[in-house]
């Protein structure tokens, strides 16, 4: 890398940042494993305190992926109780938080015509989350869990990276919390050590457009309502 590499301005990057939504159908299109490969090369190059690297990825395709979906569909349709080792979410939502959650839960469910209380189908869209929604590549990503909110921070970099160099590589993804309840399930099919726990999941591959729910666009809170210039 030049100097003049690291002066000039990236042009991509904000195209990026603006496309990446996170997608719930995809095609059966294979990605091509050097292509993964540079993806996570490329987003290893995220920041983290005194360059610790906390991150650890099984990127699953093929049988592997198979029988991760299967362990923890096998759970969900028995109704083990979701049971993250770290928490993700409050244990009350309260506003403006509450607001936003139902509403991108509401635009989703009125997009696939789910009905108010319908919780039948609601739990068919919920277990499409671990079928990886088609995608022909599946990730487990997991930290030490000796580790602190620090490294957690540095590891939400990591995956902002995963998922821009994806849509520069024409792909889309969907980052999934849903798979952190079913460690257990994971565990049975993936060799994780004692001391790893799972961060998310994530489905990567090429987007099914004629799907409907690839059409929900979710909302941002304007700028105003979030930073503070202070001049």
């Amino acid at each position: 890398m030049t100097q003049s590499d690291l002066t000039n301005a990236s042009t991509n990057v904000s195209d990026a940042v603006i496309t990446r939504r996170s997608l719930r159908a995809f095609t059966d299109q294979p990605v091509d494993d050097k292509t993964i490969e540079d993806i996570f090369t490329k987003a290893a190059r995220a920041p983290s305190g005194t360059n610790m690297q906390p991150w650890r990825v099984r990127v699953l395709t093929g049988d592997s992926l198979a029988a991760v979906s299967g362990a923890v569909l096998k759970a969900y349709d028995a109704d083990e109780p979701y049971d993250a080792e770290e928490p993700y979410y409050p244990d009350k939502f309260f506003e403006p938080y509450l607001a936003r959650r139902r509403k991108v839960g509401w635009d989703l469910y009125t997009l696939l015509g789910i009905e108010k209380g319908d919780k039948e189908k609601m739990k068919a869209q919920h277990r499409r989350n671990f079928e990886f929604f088609s995608a022909p590549v599946g990730a487990v990503f997991t930290i030490h869990r000796d580790l602190n909110t620090g490294s957690w921070l540095d590891y939400g970099m990591f995956l902002q990276n995963v998922m821009l160099l994806a849509r520069e590589a024409g792909l889309h993804t969907c980052p999934q919390a849903a798979f952190c309840g079913y460690h257990r399930a994971i565990r049975s099919a993936l060799p994780l050590q004692d001391e790893e726990v799972v961060v998310c999941g994530m489905s990567i591959g090429y987007a099914d457009f004629s799907a409907v729910e690839n059409t929900l666009e979710t909302e941002r809170a304007d700028v105003t309502e979030f930073v503070d210039f202070c001049r």
